[in-house]
């Protein structure tokens, strides 16, 4: 008997590897390897999340009401045009289904959000890998890539796992010279903690084209990453075409509480930025001072490049860590095979890191022909 098949292209999708959590003999390892925010959630996030409990027998809000006209009051925007969803990662996958089919492309960048190709393969699509500069979006590349086949261009912004950004200058440019029946998604995970005065997360694009998108998390700076939720900012049309093809629960009802409460707590996430500001620049110093080349990062993560520090690699180096409980995330899926990127953590999550690769070096140093074996004695 012949095997169900599934469709062209599934087979050919590599499945995603999230950051590990676990290392051996460690019961609560430094996990620094998920971009997860160091102080966690709201309080006042936690006790909606709590009160929900008492309703568990009846279904959500359908269409998330609540958490929509929360984010509109938050960024002054027109809920309609707002829709929620199981993190950004199912609203990317929404747009790309919607709007990406069996010979289309999609364009993501070099080092870009490994999720993207995903979606254009399970769509039936081909994905289209435009070169990056200095780990950076390069928006010339990407147009250079466009063909007539090109429906979809995903745009980190900042980028993950590198850190790095463009300036909104170049985000017009990049919409203004696409075609108008190609979506431009402007992935904005980390763009809370962006500290730049030419920035901008996308929301005018959003409000003055027909053609652009715009996700957001509250995985990362609202530390509800277990409750997957996230929402996009579309085009009247294009949130139209979105609530027709998702889920009519997809988004809980816990989520949806602790979503409002995280949203309106504004002093929470200031308190989240602040300490992300003192403490990437403080690792970016330390980390560099070792001899370690550091990708200049504007989110909450940096990217740790490994070459040419005593023969030692970042493999060996992944190693040497979890052995003293620390998990960083390896990226090689994302064409980095010797560097690791490392959240921003707690202050002495942060020291603890940094000691560790002092003695790391220090070990590598002393056997540079055999560095990885030296590091496991």
């Amino acid at each position: 008997m012949t095997a169900p098949q599934p469709k062209p292209g599934i087979l050919d999708i590599s499945a995603y590897v999230p950051g590990e959590s676990r290392t051996i003999g460690n019961v609560k390892p430094i996990k620094l390897s998920s971009n997860e925010t160091p102080l966690g959630p709201s309080p006042t996030a936690v006790a909606a999340f709590r009160a929900a409990a008492d309703s568990l027998e009846r279904y959500p809000d359908g269409s998330a009401s609540a958490l929509r006209s929360a984010i509109g009051a938050r960024y002054g925007l027109n809920p309609d045009r707002i829709v929620c969803g199981a993190g950004s990662d199912e609203l990317l996958n929404l747009v790309t289904s919607a709007y990406l089919g069996a010979g289309d492309e999609g364009i993501y960048t070099e080092h870009g959000f490994l999720v993207y190709p995903i979606a254009i393969r399970a769509n039936g699509g081909t994905p289209v890998v435009a070169a990056e500069r200095d780990f950076t979006c390069d928006v010339d590349a990407i147009l250079d890539c466009v063909t007539d086949k090109t429906r979809i261009v995903f745009l980190a912004n900042p980028n993950n796992p590198t850190g790095t950004y463009i300036p909104i200058k170049d985000v017009r440019r990049l919409r203004a010279d696409l075609p108008q029946n190609v979506v431009l998604v402007l992935d904005g995970a980390y763009a809370e903690y962006v500290r730049r005065n030419d920035y901008e997360a996308g929301l005018e694009l959003v409000a003055t084209t027909a053609n652009t998108v715009m996700t957001r998390t509250f995985s990362k700076i609202h530390g509800l990453a277990a409750l997957r939720l996230g929402w996009a900012y579309c085009p009247e049309d294009i949130a139209d075409v979105l609530n027709r093809i998702r889920g009519p629960f997809n988004v809980s009802a816990p989520a949806i509480a602790a979503g409002v409460a995280a949203i309106s707590d504004q002093a929470h996430m200031e308190a989240a930025i602040m300490h992300n500001d003192r403490w990437l620049a403080w690792l970016t110093e330390e980390v560099s001072a070792l001899g370690f080349k550091v990708t200049p990062s504007v989110a909450n993560f940096l990217l740790i490049h490994f070459d040419g520090i005593a023969g030692l690699t970042a493999s060996a180096a992944d190693d040497a860590l979890k052995g003293k409980g620390i998990i960083l995330r390896r990226v090689a899926g994302y064409g980095l095979p010797n560097a690791l990127r490392m959240t921003v953590g707690t202050e002495a999550e942060n020291r603890a890191v940094v000691e560790a690769l002092k003695e790391i070096v220090t070990r590598a140093a002393k056997d540079e022909l055999h560095p990885q074996e030296a590091l496991r004695k």
